[in-house]
């Protein structure tokens, strides 16, 4: 049993039909509802009503490409085909937790502005546009904070890649090649 399988609060089941059926509310629902339980923050894990399969990540991906597909894209067509370059690179398993980095980063630093209130208020947009004309220095650090950890993850994603490199050729008899002059 997979952990993602242990720590869900509900379970959805996926029938051949291609039909969704929730446990907990004993009914049908559309991508939409699983959609709406990941905007709400909802525990969750989509298994093939069959075999138990585990389902989530397929399920996840569809919604993602419903989204892609309608309304305004979040990623490029440049974005997605460096993101297919990367699977079965040396570097896939390093870029997945790259991205997942990242956009934690990203979460916290939006978390730290949407709690925020004035007098008591969530902040409307022209509240917004106003405070972030007067918080520019400080929107400025934390982007540069974001900025310095997305390359210190980089930095260590390459000195791993450097070691696993060093590992794996380290056997191999290579001589070193004096520098030539150029002139």
């Amino acid at each position: 049993m997979s952990s993602a399988k242990k720590n869900a609060d509900r379970l959805i089941k996926k029938y051949p039909n291609r039909r969704l059926y929730d446990t907990q509310t004993s009914s049908y629902i559309t991508l939409t509802d699983v959609k709406q339980l990941v905007l709400d923050n909802e525990e969750f894990t989509v298994v093939d009503a069959k075999t138990n399969e585990d389902l989530t990540r397929s399920i996840l991906l569809q919604i993602i490409l419903e989204e892609e597909a309608s309304g305004v894209p979040m990623f490029s067509s440049a974005v997605l085909a460096q993101i297919i370059r990367y699977y079965g690179h040396a570097m896939q398993g390093m870029m997945g937790s790259y991205l997942e980095k990242n956009i934690q980063a990203f979460t916290d630093i939006q978390r730290k502005f949407t709690g925020s209130t004035f007098e008591g208020k969530p902040f409307s947009p022209e509240m917004w546009t106003q405070f972030m004309n007067v918080q520019g220095p400080m929107m400025q650090g934390m982007m540069n904070n974001y900025i310095d950890q997305s390359k210190s993850l980089f930095v260590q994603m390459q000195e791993q890649m450097q070691n696993q490199s060093k590992t794996i050729f380290g056997a191999f008899p290579f001589v070193p090649t004096p520098p030539t002059d150029k002139k």
